[in-house]
Formats: structure tokens, sequence, C-alpha cells
């Protein structure tokens, strides 16, 4: 007799299937350390942890380099139009 496969629901995550590990691994880009950690935390649920992933991305952003003053900024500017204007001149 032919018995069907029981199919597992589409939003929860069976850690004994390694086809769907890997591909949940590989779509949110973390290591299986990871997953198993966040699903020992979290729960099962594929929606949970993918909003989890990226709430700890983004708290993770590097934040932007520090802007140069305006005097800075004017100085470099002042310097830049002689080589700019001495480029435009020569022939090519």
């Amino acid at each position: 007799m032919r018995r069907a496969k029981p199919q597992s629901l589409r939003n929860k995550i069976d850690l004994t299937d390694r086809t769907q590990v890997r591909l949940i691994r590989k779509r949110l880009r973390m290591s299986d350390a990871e997953l198993t950690e966040m699903v020992g935390r979290i729960g099962n649920s594929i929606a949970a942890i993918s909003k989890e992933i990226a709430l700890k991305r983004a708290s993770a952003l590097p934040q932007p380099a520090e802007v140069p003053s305006a005097a800075v900024i004017a100085a470099a500017n002042a310097t830049e139009p002689a080589t700019a204007e001495l480029a435009a001149t020569t022939p090519s």
C-alpha cells in the first residue's frame, strides 16, 4: 500500500527535515547554530524567525561616517576648480 507523505505546515520549520533547514538557512543567510538557537528561543514559526533576523540585522547597521565640517569642504572645493579647469583646457 502506498501511504501519503505527511505534509508539514508551510509556515513552520521542522528541524528534522534537512532539506527544509538548509533552504531556510540559505534564505535567511544564517548558520545552523544560529537557526537552532533562534528556534529554541522564539519557536518554529518562519515568519517570527524572519522578523527577528531583520530586527537583529537592522540594529547591527554601522553608524554613518562623520561628515567633515563646512570649512573643510569649502577649502577642498577652493583648491579643486584649478585642477578641473586645467584638465578642461588641455586637449585630449
